[in-house]
């Protein structure tokens, strides 16, 4: 007997944003996500404001998928939001994969982020979404040091969007009160939107544009989807050998 198995969906899961660039850069990132792997079939739901919204998408799968959320720490949406979504599609055979962060390849999507718009060097500030969730700001904790590692041991210091602190601008200050200058702006966040465009706008240097189609975090994608798929129990279909 000859055992196949069709692979998982991949549900890409998105936050939502009324900024028409989010969608747009969250499907720039699917076309590079299929493009590495065309015979992988990649869906999108979103959680709040864009279409289609999580639940709609799994209601209309069958079969296997996993859920990756185009997240970058544990806070509410991925310990409670998206689970409560998914209980609701008892139909799937269905997990959610890890967040994005921390991980080395989101670190070097965020390098290259800074490389493009001209950073040459010195302290930077990584700009994050913010979540009262302790397990969440350690991760970004975790993702500003493997940055300052990959910048060759320049001062990052994360900083958040709301719910968390310090601000872009505290943080901006501290470092200035210990002599930094020309102080650069890592924007982690998938698109552009309310968050990253305030971050943005404390920032008094270099600002790095949100990661978007990066090919880097489009690999980490597939990375999370191929770990939680191993996972999955095998309901493979059996066929008689030649």
């Amino acid at each position: 007997m000859s055992v196949t198995r069709t692979a998982p969906t991949l549900v890409a899961v998105a936050h939502g944003s009324p900024d028409p660039r989010a969608r747009e850069s969250v499907l720039a990132l699917l076309r590079r996500v299929r493009a590495m792997r065309r015979s992988l079939r990649v869906e999108l739901g979103h959680l709040e404001t864009d279409e289609p919204l999580l639940g709609d998408t799994l209601a209309r799968l069958r079969g296997e998928a996993v859920l990756v959320p185009l997240l970058f720490g544990r806070g509410y949406h991925v310990k409670h939001d998206i689970p409560s979504v998914l209980s609701r599609a008892s139909h799937l055979d269905a997990t959610v994969a890890a967040c994005l962060g921390p991980h080395p390849l989101l670190v070097e999507a965020l390098y290259g982020r800074l490389l493009e718009a001209g950073y040459r060097g010195g302290a930077v500030v990584l700009a994050s979404a913010g979540s009262r969730d302790p397990e969440s700001a350690a991760g970004t904790r975790t993702t500003a040091a493997m940055l300052s590692h990959r910048l060759g041991g320049a001062p990052v210091v994360p900083a958040y969007a709301s719910a968390a602190s310090p601000t872009v601008a505290e943080a901006v200050e501290l470092l200035r009160s210990h002599g930094h200058r020309g102080i650069a702006l890592s924007s982690c966040f998938t698109a552009p939107g309310f968050f990253a465009t305030r971050c943005a706008e404390a920032a008094p240097g270099i600002v790095a544009e949100p990661l978007g189609a990066h090919a880097s975090l489009a690999r980490l994608l597939l990375h999370r989807f191929d770990r939680a798929a191993a996972a999955l129990p095998v309901r493979a279909l059996h066929h008689a050998a030649a």
